[in-house]
């Protein structure tokens, strides 16, 4: 079982992205994802959160929402508790370069046309309202998302 951390950051309605293109044997090879990673011994999901957004991207949030806990059930890469955020005030200056991947500033509107997990498309339209605190489970076949439930609630896909 993994835990981790995800989040969304925001500047004039982009979101910064990463492609993930560059760590060999990435489950995530290929796609667009936000910012985030594993936690490490003892850190809050909060730690975890500002410390990989640091480390990937050079920037420091100066408020993180949370926004919610997205439970991913696969049968290549086992159960992940991923806490998902945004941000829209960060401090720093943005790296030129990232270890996992491109960063890139990325229209929200355009994100639905990006590679993405299919999961991702149904947090990503969840960040994109005033919805408090949500819990999603994501059962993934290989890379076919196979169901999704909603806090409870099982959703058509």
């Amino acid at each position: 079982m993994k835990m981790t951390t995800l989040c969304y950051i925001e500047k004039d309605q982009s979101y910064l992205m990463m492609h993930r293109i560059k760590k060999k044997n990435d489950e995530n090879a290929d796609k667009w994802v936000g910012i985030g990673g594993k936690f490490e011994a003892g850190e809050t999901p909060e730690e975890c959160a500002t410390r990989e957004i640091l480390e990937e991207t050079g920037l420091v949030p100066k408020k993180l929402d949370y926004r919610g806990i997205v439970t991913f059930v696969s049968d290549m890469y086992g159960t992940e508790y991923m806490h998902l955020f945004t941000a829209s005030d960060c401090v720093g200056e943005l790296c030129e370069a990232c270890d996992e991947g491109v960063l890139e500033w990325i229209p929200k509107k355009e994100i639905a046309h990006l590679p993405l997990w299919a999961g991702d498309h149904l947090f990503l339209e969840l960040l994109n309202t005033e919805r408090p605190f949500f819990s999603l489970k994501l059962c993934y076949e290989g890379e076919t998302l196979v169901s999704a439930v909603l806090d409870g609630q099982i959703l058509k896909i």
